[in-house]
């Protein structure tokens, strides 16, 4: 009796001792929360669109160059050489060219470059962009330093995910910005965030068909303001070989040479005349090459399609351009410059 007594007595005690404990270790969590404000438990989805890989970038293209004499006629009784415009024709292809820029509107992606509020990514609702990918998405404010960060798509038909880097030849941050994988046209909401939940938002993304015939124009008066600069009279819109033109771009869809895919050179699109002249041509394809501004800025950083744009003896510019979003380089630009 007493012995069964003495083990009551001490289960009793602790029991009441293990109640003890649990109450100090309650008290001490509340003073902790009191002490510090409050703790505040952030619940982070940890799901990615990423869809990681490389982007490729396509090499430059060897220049080429044919030289076609004016023929020599006798006129009057006198041998007299017809005026040649130069005679030469030169090839280029602008590939993906570098083009890294510091400027505030080409690192922010079309975001704003305004600070942002604390907890945000941008301050936009709702952008709309091209369905060239004409930019990066990026945190605006000058935001750096984030870290991995989730970005999520709502619409996988619209945008299918984001490459996990940026497109830093195109002068986009690496650290704040996502190449968006555009797969059509529409609209999606975009989230994205920081894994700490330090930062998050929201945006509505439509994207549209590019315009292929204004684009071509806008070609052509970017060209021209690089002649400008360098005091160079204005091109104007070549309809000589404006068939050339968009014939070349769709070639190079299949083969990205001076080449054509029957083996013949790429001026056989649209010979120089008989009474001589001079003729060029640059190309352009993929990433680097998503919009007017994009591919004239490639063209100009490449010396050898910088010397095709800037020619004084060139009068006339084709522009051709072919967007398939189903093709492997999607975006396929020619420039056919003629003096006749």
């Amino acid at each position: 009796m007493t012995a069964k007594l003495l083990r009551q007595t001490k289960l009793t005690i602790l029991l009441s001792l293990n109640a003890v404990a649990i109450l100090i270790v309650g008290v001490m969590i509340f003073s902790a929360i009191n002490l510090n404000g409050g703790i505040e438990f952030r619940v982070v989805q940890e799901h990615s669109d990423d869809i990681g890989g490389s982007l490729e970038e396509l090499g430059l293209i060897s220049p080429e160059t044919d030289k076609l004499d004016a023929p020599v006629v006798v006129i009057g009784g006198q041998t007299t050489t017809m005026p040649s415009g130069g005679g030469q024709s030169n090839g280029g292809s602008g590939g993906n060219g570098s083009y890294v820029t510091g400027s505030s509107t080409k690192n922010s992606g079309g975001i704003s470059s305004n600070p942002v509020a604390s907890g945000q990514l941008w301050n936009e609702e709702a952008i709309t962009i091209y369905q060239t990918a004409d930019f990066d998405i990026c945190a605006g404010g000058g935001l750096t330093g984030l870290g991995d960060m989730y970005w999520q798509s709502s619409n996988q038909s619209v945008i299918a995910g984001f490459y996990n880097t940026a497109r830093t030849w195109l002068g986009f941050d690496a650290t704040s910005c996502r190449y968006p994988s555009i797969v059509g046209t529409g609209t999606t909401v975009i989230t994205a965030g920081t894994y700490d939940g330090s930062r998050h938002d929201k945006l509505t993304v439509t994207v549209i068909a590019p315009p292929i015939e204004q684009w071509k124009r806008d070609v052509l008066n970017l060209v021209n303001q690089e002649r400008a600069k360098n005091g160079i009279a204005a091109l104007s819109w070549g309809t000589t070989c404006e068939a050339a033109a968009n014939t070349r771009a769709r070639e190079i869809m299949s083969n990205y040479s001076h080449t054509r895919p029957d083996g013949s050179a790429w001026s056989t699109t649209c010979p120089i005349p008989e009474t001589g002249g001079i003729s060029g041509e640059n190309l352009n394809a993929g990433n680097a090459a998503v919009s007017p501004e994009t591919v004239v800025a490639s063209w100009m950083a490449s010396p050898d399609h910088r010397e095709n744009i800037l020619n004084p003896n060139f009068k006339y510019v084709s522009v051709g351009f072919v967007f398939d979003p189903n093709a492997q380089h999607k975006t396929y630009w020619s420039q056919y410059f003629t003096s006749y």
